[in-house]
């Protein structure tokens, strides 16, 4: 029951009993009318007075979750990715002989692969340039195995991550965390697509250089069985 019709009720009460009583005596002890009405405006202000606290109420709660909503993730893993990134570029930059820089890869390969040998070549310079190839597809080889065993330990780093973060979206308190969550498990999706990419441009460099190698080794084998034959002119007849 609220306070008003409780304060109704005495109201009523008070003037029902008033009708027992003398109009004498009712006039010179208790304005009933005058009460009732002082009761209900007493009961109008306390329900304003109830109106402004739940609305005061109110605001506390916006207040409460906007705090919330801005509160940043205590989970941050972007340092250990761009830490992991930086490690597998680190190794693609090991890269020897021919690298990944263009104008450099592409002036070692001209002198590591010739078109074709001219006819002053030797054999010996053809044996060392075959070994210069070979010793070029083998580095970038272990290159690749290397590259691969940076991003197999990454990847198994990425377990924990991944779980982390998981935990850390499922637990959020407000949007910021909850889109911060998300942020990192992008960046984490990211972080992978980019090593597999490092990955593959290591392998196909060592494949790209064993088959240039291949290639490189029918001109030199051309060269040298000129230089094996000789010409025309290397004998006369007496």
């Amino acid at each position: 029951m609220t306070r008003f019709a409780r304060a109704l009720l005495v109201v009523l009460a008070l003037g029902a009993a008033s009708t027992s009583v003398p109009a004498r005596a009712q006039f010179a002890v208790f304005d009933a009318q005058n009460y009732a009405e002082n009761v209900l405006q007493a009961a109008r202000q306390l329900q304003q007075v109830n109106n402004q606290v739940q609305a005061l109420q109110n605001q506390v709660l916006m207040l409460q979750n906007m705090a919330r909503n801005l509160t940043s993730l205590p989970v941050s893993q972007l340092d250990s990715m761009v830490s992991a990134l930086t490690q597998v570029g680190g190794l693609m930059n090991q890269a020897q002989t021919i690298g990944f820089n263009v104008s450099a890869g592409q002036t070692a390969f001209d002198r590591l692969f010739p078109q074709q040998y001219g006819s002053s070549v030797t054999v010996p310079q053809l044996v060392a340039d075959a070994r210069q190839r070979w010793q070029a597809a083998r580095e970038a080889f272990g290159q690749t195995m290397t590259v691969q065993a940076q991003v197999a330990q990454n990847v198994q780093a990425d377990t924990a991550t991944l779980s982390s973060l998981v935990s850390a979206s499922q637990g959020a308190v407000g949007n910021l965390q909850a889109q911060q969550a998300v942020a990192q498990l992008v960046a984490l999706s990211v972080k992978q697509q980019l090593q597999a990419q490092d990955l593959m441009a290591a392998q196909y460099r060592a494949t790209a250089l064993e088959q240039a190698r291949q290639a490189e080794a029918e001109e030199a084998g051309r060269a040298a069985f000129g230089q094996f034959i000789g010409t025309n002119s290397a004998y006369t007849a007496q």
